[in-house]
């Protein structure tokens, strides 16, 4: 089992930046490969980013691509999300993910395991 706890979220202003950190518990973190999605009000919750589990390999949605860093140390068992030039479509609930492999990250339902999710708020 892992359990997996977002922090860092809040509210910016558009143009600047926040860095999302997910503290990961329980067993075979070194082994997975680590996401985030996020859910924006009234939408589907939807694919961010994603990472290998020895952060060789990463994928961006379109969206944030340029703009967005994921990382991991898994050493501290933790997973990053920097975020800069943030805009007010980005408001969303983000959330961590973790999976087997880099596929189950790829979409909402093959996710294993999911953080408690943190808000992003961006003003105009």
């Amino acid at each position: 089992q892992v359990q997996l706890v977002e922090s860092g979220g809040g509210l910016v202003q558009a143009g600047g930046s926040l860095r999302l950190s997910c503290a990961a518990s329980g067993q075979t973190f070194g082994s997975r490969a680590m996401g985030w999605f996020r859910q924006a009000p009234g939408l589907e919750r939807e694919f961010v980013a994603r990472i290998s589990w020895d952060g060789g390999v990463i994928s961006y949605a379109d969206s944030v691509k340029g703009r967005f860093t994921i990382s991991r140390d898994n050493v501290k068992k933790m997973v990053y999300l920097q975020m800069n030039s943030l805009k007010p479509e980005d408001t969303a609930i983000y959330y961590c993910a973790a999976g087997r492999n880099l596929i189950h990250l790829a979409t909402t339902t093959s996710v294993d395991y999911w953080g408690q999710g943190t808000q992003v708020t961006v003003s105009s």
